[in-house]
């Protein structure tokens, strides 16, 4: 009874240590709390089929480090970009013409905010600022410390001085990563 007791224990304490997530919000709702509480928009830009979607997701967005860090910086908005969500955003509303409920788990149609976003390619990371202006597009799967300089570089609004490559070079050359792998 004492060994059950022990082990029970035992996995309640890892499930509340593994149990960590981003607080994943709708773009809608993030741009409303922006209103009350002005933070920057990390945006996940996927899709159902994407292989390194499902990587980015799981080995990044599961990270200690980088949660902890999304959540207390960033909203944190996923946005399938074949879906059929339909999206408002600077007063005008974005769709899917091209849905097909067929191929919901398959390449589909691109939703029409996903180009007004200029995202090619999944998955992309979209940062927003405090007014919900948009900054850049990251491109590709993430680890966690190369997610961290962008969290970084655009939390602290470094990338505005930024003009060049070779600033950007400099930046990148001068960063130390923190994070965890």
């Amino acid at each position: 009874m004492k060994h059950k007791l022990i082990i029970g224990l035992l996995l309640l304490c890892s499930s509340f240590v593994t149990a960590q997530e981003i607080k994943w919000v709708s773009l809608g709702e993030a741009l409303d709390l922006q209103k009350k509480h002005p933070k920057k928009i990390m945006m996940d830009v996927y899709t159902n089929w994407c292989g390194p979607c499902k990587m980015l997701d799981k080995n990044t967005f599961h990270n200690k480090d980088v949660v902890n860090y999304v959540n207390e910086h960033y909203y944190a908005v996923k946005f399938n970009a074949e879906g059929n969500e339909e999206i408002t955003f600077n007063d005008k509303v974005y769709n899917n013409p091209d849905y097909n409920p067929a191929n919901a788990n398959r390449r589909n149609g691109v939703h029409n905010f996903t180009r007004s976003l200029g995202v090619s390619a999944y998955p992309t990371i979209v940062f927003f600022d405090e007014a919900g202006q948009f900054i850049a597009p990251i491109r590709g799967y993430q680890q966690p410390r190369q997610l961290e300089l962008y969290l970084k570089l655009f939390y602290s609004d470094d990338y505005k001085t930024m003009k060049t490559q070779d600033s950007f070079n400099t930046y990148y050359e001068a960063f130390v990563p923190e994070f965890s792998e």
